[in-house]
């Protein structure tokens, strides 16, 4: 893996740290209160970026396979509600934006970290995603290095292990 796509520490079958987000719809959202449900958590580091725009609208074309399944899809940034409204409108995005504006969530979930890009050091979100099983332990974790196969391999993982 690069030197600056470190993995997360979290691991399969530890509990999923809770949160409770606003999100671009207007609804606060909290992991603990979805439970009983499948949930893929998917962290980006901007709205209207190119990888990031193709990976939500891979997952929003996707979307009616993971409703099917039972699993319910939150993405994750840093961005601003205002942001996240514009861009979910611009695309169509059938599931939740969430905020972590703060970064609390982010550091939870051991996405943000020193990352280089083009000789600059920053400090930024790495694109993982998380699936978080029904009891509320992690199923799976992706850290994102190549977009191309990743959500098919999300809905794979869900639909062969429900």
């Amino acid at each position: 893996m690069p030197k600056d796509s470190p993995m997360t520490s979290l691991k399969p079958g530890q509990i999923a740290p809770d949160f409770s987000l606003p999100a671009h719809d207007g609804q606060t959202y909290t992991l603990s209160a979805l439970r009983g449900s499948r949930v893929v958590l998917f962290f980006y580091p901007a709205d209207n970026t190119p990888t990031c725009t193709s990976e939500n609208s891979q997952f929003a074309a996707a979307f009616p396979a993971f409703h099917a399944a039972g699993v319910k899809l939150l993405g994750l940034s840093r961005d601003s509600l205002q942001k996240h409204a514009k861009f979910a409108e611009k695309l169509a995005l059938p599931f939740p934006l969430l905020t972590d504006e703060d970064g609390t969530v982010c550091s939870a979930y051991d996405v943000w970290h020193e990352k280089h890009t083009f000789g600059k050091t920053y400090m930024g979100l790495v694109r993982t995603t998380f699936l978080i099983e029904s009891d509320g332990t992690i199923g799976a974790v992706w850290p994102v290095t190549r977009l191309a196969g990743h959500v098919d391999d999300v809905l794979t993982k869900c639909l062969n292990t429900a």
